[in-house]
């Protein structure tokens, strides 16, 4: 993409509505503009961010067997008076009355309509194990909505549902979603530890929460410091092993790691003093194990091996797709701007021509945009007619990982700089080889268009 094509609305200046860095840097770098409290518009920069996010979601669900779907956005209330929870839920729930009289609401979540689906359609446990899942636009009217997209009103959420035969089954599928989430996020760049949670209004006994550590999270956690040595890497998982899943969640497990609603003083101070941790957490995930609690009042049932019929085990598995953006930038920022994770960042790399309209500084940058193009990926060419320092600062505050900055006294000698926004640090390289090495950094991380 060349800058001067693209719609970027960078501020110089910082809003002062926004109270963390998340905030501050998405209004500044043109990612979003309120439209009304707590509901945003996502401009093009934070839109291409939100869809890498999502396709990451989307690849790792796949991997783990979920199928997905889409479910819509408002839902009848007659669903939620069978649950039980029309009621219950409070007043975040948008409640709405249709032309005709009927009562109806703009979802928070989805464990009625799915349960509906499930009953229409499914009968038999031969149909079993079934995981569906979505990702969707959610709605919860908050009373303060603030700290821009992290605690917003309308967000964009992946929410999944297990259906399975017995507790162990579904127990499987709880253990299959930790993996399956611990993967997700480690390609996100992030560092989300999974803490024993409370569960909610959505209910259950079993639950986790993914925090990712940042001094502006809602949560204050406690965890033992050897949870942050852990990661999943390049192994490979096979998601149809009940053993090598539950193996894997034991590992993530055992390590003390718990929100302040289920924090246990006694067990966490038996931790080595120089283990013991407390910070601030920013919740971006949820995985919940609730049994029949659904389908029992709902009727969601199949006929068992033996012919009589039983209600199905149940569990929902939720990651705040809108919300990691902040998440992310919380986590990976400076004062200058934001510092993208290779696996997230909406262009790979910044090229800055520092004299636009010399030929030969226009002809290596044209030759560095088509390189960088044929190797699958995507460069943003600052091609503006602008002071040197002015691109250097909109690169710096969008966050790009890579900038190649290419100028007539570099070309000379038959070099341009590449420099590594996160540390810093810059090196000459011939042209050639600067789209070498980002071939090599990106391999891998370069992802397939969405489901």
């Amino acid at each position: 993409m060349r800058l001067s094509r693209y719609f970027l609305p960078v501020l110089k200046e910082t809003p002062s509505e926004a109270q963390i860095a998340s905030h501050r840097l998405m209004l500044r770098a043109g990612m979003i503009k309120q439209a009304t409290a707590g509901i945003y518009s996502w401009l093009p920069l934070g839109f291409k961010v939100l869809r890498k996010l999502e396709n990451i979601v989307h690849e790792e669900q796949v991997r783990a067997g979920h199928v997905p779907m889409l479910m819509p956005t408002l839902q009848s209330a007659d669903l939620w008076r069978e649950s039980g929870r029309y009621d219950d839920y409070g007043a975040e729930m948008l409640r709405i009355t249709d032309r005709h009289g009927r009562d109806m609401l703009y979802g928070p979540t989805n464990e009625e309509l799915i349960t509906d689906i499930f009953r229409s359609h499914v009968g038999s446990y031969k149909d079993l194990p079934l995981t569906l899942y979505h990702i969707q636009w959610k709605f919860r009217d908050e009373v303060r909505p603030r700290f821009g997209v992290m605690r917003g009103r309308e967000f964009f959420m992946k929410d999944g549902y297990n259906f399975d035969l017995t507790k162990e089954d579904a127990l499987h599928a709880y253990n299959r979603h930790m993996v399956s989430y611990l993967r997700t996020y480690e390609r996100m760049g992030l560092q989300a530890i999974p803490m024993r949670a409370d569960s909610g209004p959505i209910g259950g006994d079993d639950t986790h929460e993914f925090l990712v550590l940042a001094e502006t999270g809602e949560s204050e956690v406690f965890y033992d410091s050897a949870i942050t040595d852990l990661k999943l890497g390049e192994r490979v998982v096979d998601y149809d092993s009940r053993a090598e899943c539950e193996a894997i969640v034991k590992e993530w497990t055992t390590p003390y790691a718990r929100t302040d609603e289920t924090h246990d003083e006694a067990k966490f101070n038996a931790i080595p003093e120089d283990r013991r941790r407390s910070r601030r957490g920013i919740e971006v995930g949820q995985i919940f194990y609730f049994g029949t609690k659904y389908s029992e009042p709902m009727g969601a049932t199949v006929q068992g091996p033996d012919g009589k019929s039983v209600p199905v085990h149940m569990g929902s598995h939720g990651i705040g797709v809108s919300r990691l953006v902040g998440a992310i930038i919380e986590a990976s920022h400076d004062d200058k701007g934001i510092i993208w994770p290779e696996g997230v960042t909406p262009f790979h790399a910044g090229i800055v021509n520092l004299k636009q309209g010399d030929a030969e500084a226009d002809a290596a940058c044209e030759a560095l945009y088509a390189s960088l193009t044929a190797l699958g990926l995507e460069p943003l060419y600052d091609d503006r007619d602008e002071r040197a320092g002015g691109k250097f600062a909109t690169m710096d505050l969008i966050g790009l990982p890579w900038r190649i900055t290419v100028g007539p006294r570099g070309l000379k000698n038959g070099v341009v700089e590449l420099t590594s926004r996160r540390t810093g640090e810059s090196e000459e390289l011939p042209p050639e080889a600067a789209v070498e090495k980002l071939a090599q950094i990106y391999a891998g991380h370069v992802l397939r268009p969405a489901l």
